[in-house]
């Protein structure tokens, strides 16, 4: 199965003329199972900066959202994370878009991966 698709149809889609500007989708394990071009560059065995941002260890945790990093990323938006049953999305975003607009591509995208069992 190609994750590729979910990243550049779904999470980079167009909400009312906004755009997430960086995107991917990771196994629990850290396993990068696809990632925009423009999205930060990391280790398959090390943990995403932005996962440590979040706990996800208890059951009922399942979206963290927050404010970006200093650069790479110009630290003018933010950054929703999705745990899903198998996997972890992230979705980064910069201003003009808002947080509820990156959260609703993420969550939506996390949902329908939930509905189907990953």
């Amino acid at each position: 199965m190609s994750w590729q698709p979910y990243v550049d149809e779904h999470l980079l889609c167009d909400i009312d003329g906004q755009r997430l500007v960086a995107a991917a989708i990771f196994g629990h394990d850290g396993s990068v199972w696809a990632q925009s071009d423009t999205f930060p560059q990391v280790a398959q065995t090390t943990p995403t900066p932005y996962l440590s941002i979040f706990v996800f260890h208890a059951r009922n945790v399942a979206v963290g959202r927050g404010r970006l990093p200093p650069p790479p990323i110009s630290g003018t938006g933010g950054v929703t994370v999705k745990k899903t049953n198998l996997s972890i999305i992230i979705g980064i975003y910069e201003e003009p878009m808002t947080p509820g607009q990156c959260n609703m591509v993420v969550e939506r995208l996390g949902d329908y991966l939930v509905e189907q069992g990953f």
